[in-house]
C-alpha cells in the first residue's frame, strides 16, 4: 500500500476497506480504527457498510459487543446506514452471549429500517434459539422464513437438526432429513455427525453405526468426527469392544486417530477397569506422536486411583510435570480423593503443600476433598475453619464443599447445625441443590423425625427443586417405619439412609430404593401422595419414579394400576407409561400393549416415540406385521411428521431393534471401500 501511495495512486474506499480486513482477522482493532481514521481525513475515500461491518464484527470477536453497537449507531449519524450483514453479525453476537432476547428486538428494528433478514440472519437467530433450548421457537422461525420466501440453506438445517437432537426429538431431527431430500438439498458430513451424535444422545449407539451406512450410500466419507462420536457414545453405554474396534479400523478407513480418539478410548477402558489396555494406548499414543494433554493423563490417572494404583498414578504425574501438562491441579484430586477415602490425612497436606510449591491455585474441589477428609478424621471444628479459609484465599465454597459439611455434621449428630448452613447459603451466594436437600432428608427420616423430613422437601420445591428418587425413598421409608415400632424400624435395611458418599451412594441408594418399592404397601404410595400435593410437588414426577420401580422389582399389576389412576386424573406420566409397556413387551404381551396405547391416547395424550417403538418391535415378533405398520403410521400422525412418505424410511429405521451384527458386517464394507472402491450398502 506504502508503495501503491509513492507511485502516486490515491486511497480507495476498497484498498482501506481490506486493510481494516487484515487487520481485524489478526484482531488488530487499533491498527483497523486508525485506518478508519485515515479514511475519514482523505478525501474520496469514504468508509461505506462493509467497512464498518467488519469493523463491528471485529469487536463482536474480541467480545466488545457494546462498542460495536456504538459504532453502528456511530455510523448512522455519518448517513451510513447499516446493512443485512452488519445486522446480523450484531445479532449473532447476541446470540451467542444468550440475549436472545434482544437479538429478536434487533431483528425488528432491523425490518423497521427496511433491511429484510436473509438466510443468514434466520440460520443465527434458529440457532441462537436452539442453543437456549427453545427448539419449538426455533422451528417457529424456520417456518416463518419460509413463509417470507426465503428459503434455507444447508447450514440452516443443521442447526435445527441439531437443536432437536440435543434436545433428543429423534423422529423430529429425521424428518427434517427428508424434507432436506426433498428439496434437493444434500445433507454433508455435518448434517449426519449431528444426526449420529443425536443417536448416541438417547442411547442408541448401534443406530448411529448404521447410520453410517446412509453416508456411504451417498457418496460421503466419514470423518474423523464422525468416529469419535461413536467411540463416545458405545463408551458411554459399556459396549467397549465395540467402540475399540471403531478406534482400531480408523487407520483402515484412511482416518488418522487423534487425540480425542485416544482419550475418549483411555478413559472408557479405565472404567471398565482395564488400565493395562488404557496404559498401551498411551504408549502407543506417544510413539504416534500425538500430543497428550492434561484430559489424557488425568482420565488414566483416575483409572489408577480408582484401582488404588496411587504409585502408578504417581508416576503419570511425575510424566505430566516433565511433559508440561500440568496447567490445573485436577489431577492431584484425583491422588488426593484415593488419600482421603483410605484416611491418608499427613499424605494429603504433603500433597496439598506440592500443588502450591507447582505454582497452581487449589481449586474448590481440592479444599472440599480435604474438608471431608477432616471430616471423615473427626476433626470436625477444622473442618469448619477450612471454609473460613476457602474464603480468605478468593476460592470460596461451592455447593459441592456444603454438601459435604452438611452430611459430615449429620453423621455427628449435629443436623441442626446442618439447617442453619443451610440457611446461610443463599446469603453467601450459593443454592442449594437436590443432594443438599437429600442429606437433610435422609437424616430427619433416619432420627424418625418424617414430619421435619417433609417440611424440608417443601422448602425444596419453594426453591424451585423437585425431590428425585432419593428423597421420595427416604420419605417412603419413614412411612414404613412409622407403621412399625422403633425396634423393628432399625432393625431393618432401610434404616440407614443418611449417609451419603459421593463413592458409594449410588449403588447403595439403589439397593435401599429396590427394598423399600419390594415391601411397601400402596397404602404408603396414597399417603405419599397427599403430602406432595400439600406442598405443590410434581405428581408426576413421583409417579414416574414409583411405577418405574415397580416394574423393576415386578410388582406389574401394583404399577399398572397407578398408572391407570394418574391418566384417569389427568396427568401424563411418560417414564412410567413406557416402563408398564416396555415390562409387557419384553414378556410378549402384545394385546397389553397396545390396551395402553388406547388408554393413553383415550386419556388425550401422546405415546412417546419410545412407547411406540417397544410396541411395534412386540408386533414384529409375534408376526403381527399389519397392527406394526398401523402402530407405524400412527406415530408419525401424533407427531405431525407432515410428508409422511417421504419421512417413513427413515421412521422405520429408528424403530427397528438393533442388529449388531451388521455394524459389524458395515465396518468391514467401508473398510473395503477405502482399499478399493465404494460398494453399495
Amino acid at each position: 500500500m506504502s508503495q501503491s501511495l509513492k507511485l502516486g495512486f490515491g486511497l480507495g474506499t476498497h484498498i482501506c476497506t481490506s486493510l481494516v480486513l487484515g487487520y481485524c482477522r489478526k484482531k488488530d482493532l487499533s491498527e483497523a480504527f486508525r485506518v478508519l481514521d485515515v479514511m475519514s481525513k482523505s478525501g474520496g475515500c469514504e468508509a461505506n457498510s462493509v467497512t464498518y461491518s467488519i469493523l463491528i464484527h471485529g469487536l463482536c470477536e474480541i467480545g466488545k459487543v457494546e462498542e460495536a453497537f456504538a459504532l453502528k449507531e456511530g455510523m448512522k449519524e455519518k448517513g451510513c446506514q447499516p446493512s443485512i450483514r452488519t445486522y446480523t453479525v450484531l445479532i449473532k453476537a447476541l446470540c451467542y452471549d444468550g440475549l436472545i432476547g434482544k437479538a429478536l428486538d434487533l431483528v425488528r428494528e432491523m425490518i423497521g429500517e427496511g433491511c429484510k433478514p436473509n438466510v443468514y440472519t434466520y440460520t443465527v437467530l434458529i440457532d441462537g434459539l436452539c442453543r437456549e433450548g427453545k427448539i419449538e421457537e426455533a422451528n417457529g422461525m424456520f417456518r416463518q422464513m419460509e413463509k417470507g420466501g426465503v428459503y434455507p440453506g444447508i447450514v440452516t438445517y443443521n442447526a435445527l437438526i441439531n437443536g432437536y437432537c440435543k434436545e433428543g426429538k429423534i423422529v423430529s431431527a429425521f424428518e427434517l432429513l427428508s424434507l432436506m431430500e426433498k428439496r434437493n438439498c444434500k445433507p454433508n458430513i455435518r448434517t449426519y455427525n449431528e444426526l449420529i451424535e443425536g443417536l448416541c444422545r438417547v442411547n442408541r449407539p448401534y443406530k448411529a453405526m448404521i447410520l453410517l451406512g446412509r453416508v456411504v450410500n451417498n457418496g460421503l466419507l466419514p470423518n474423523c468426527l464422525s468416529y469419535n462420536i461413536l467411540i463416545n457414545g458405545f463408551c458411554r453405554e459399556g459396549h467397549f469392544d465395540m467402540a475399540f474396534k471403531i478406534f482400531e479400523l480408523m487407520n483402515s478407513f484412511g482416518v488418522d486417530t487423534d487425540a480425542y480418539s485416544f482419550t475418549a478410548m483411555i478413559d472408557g477402558l479405565c472404567k471398565q477397569g482395564r488400565l493395562k489396555l488404557a496404559n498401551g494406548l498411551l504408549g502407543k499414543m506417544i510413539k504416534k506422536g500425538i500430543e497428550q494433554d492434561e484430559v489424557t493423563f488425568t482420565a488414566l490417572m483416575d483409572g489408577f486411583c480408582k484401582s488404588g494404583n496411587t504409585g502408578g498414578a504417581s508416576k503419570l504425574l511425575t510424566m505430566m510435570i516433565e511433559n508440561g501438562c500440568l496447567k490445573t491441579c485436577h489431577a492431584f484430586n484425583s491422588i488426593l480423593h484415593v488419600l482421603s477415602k483410605e484416611c491418608e490425612l499427613v499424605k494429603q497436606y504433603a500433597l496439598f503443600g506440592k500443588i502450591l510449591k507447582h505454582g497452581l491455585a487449589p481449586s474448590v474441589v481440592t479444599y472440599t476433598i480435604l474438608v471431608g477428609a477432616l471430616f471423615q478424621a473427626d476433626k470436625v471444628d477444622q473442618s469448619l475453619s477450612m471454609i473460613e479459609l476457602m474464603k480468605q484465599v478468593g476460592c470460596p465454597p461451592g455447593v459441592y464443599t456444603y454438601n459435604v459439611m452438611v452430611n459430615g455434621l449429620c453423621q455427628f449428630g449435629r443436623v441442626e447445625v446442618a439447617e442453619r448452613i443451610l440457611d446461610s447459603m443463599s446469603d453467601l451466594g450459593v443454592s442449594p441443590n437436590h443432594v443438599t436437600y437429600t442429606i437433610l432428608v435422609k437424616a430427619h427420616v433416619y432420627a424418625g423425625r418424617l414430619d421435619r423430613a417433609l417440611e424440608i422437601v417443601s422448602i425444596m420445591v419453594k426453591n424451585g427443586l423437585q425431590p428425585n428418587s432419593r428423597v421420595y425413598s427416604a420419605l417412603l421409608a419413614g412411612f414404613i417405619s412409622s407403621n412399625k415400632t422403633t425396634e423393628v424400624a432399625h432393625s431393618r435395611s432401610i434404616s440407614p439412609l443418611y449417609v451419603w458418599s459421593p463413592s458409594t451412594a449410588e449403588n447403595y441408594d439403589e439397593c435401599v430404593s429396590s427394598n423399600i418399592l419390594k415391601e411397601m404397601d400402596l397404602e404408603h404410595a396414597f399417603k405419599l401422595r397427599v403430602e406432595i400435593e400439600k406442598f405443590s410437588g410434581s405428581v408426576s414426577d413421583f409417579y414416574n419414579f414409583l411405577i418405574v420401580g415397580l416394574c423393576e422389582v415386578g410388582r406389574i399389576v401394583d404399577a399398572e394400576h397407578l398408572t391407570k389412576d394418574i391418566l384417569r386424573q389427568g396427568s401424563y406420566p411418560e417414564k412410567a407409561c413406557f416402563s408398564v409397556i416396555d415390562w409387557h413387551s419384553r414378556n410378549s404381551n402384545c394385546n397389553e400393549c397396545l390396551k395402553f396405547l388406547d388408554l393413553i391416547l383415550s386419556n388425550g395424550f401422546v405415546p412417546s416415540f419410545a412407547s411406540y417403538s417397544s410396541v411395534i418391535h412386540c408386533m414384529h415378533t409375534k408376526g403381527n406385521i399389519k397392527e406394526a405398520q398401523r402402530l407405524l403410521s400412527d406415530l408419525m400422525k401424533y407427531n405431525n411428521i407432515g410428508d409422511a412418505k417421504a419421512a417413513l424410511p427413515h421412521i422405520e429405521f429408528l424403530v427397528n431393534t438393533d442388529e449388531p451384527e451388521k455394524c459389524i458386517d458395515l465396518l468391514k464394507l467401508i473398510e473395503q471401500m477405502v482399499n478399493r472402491e465404494r460398494p453399495v450398502i
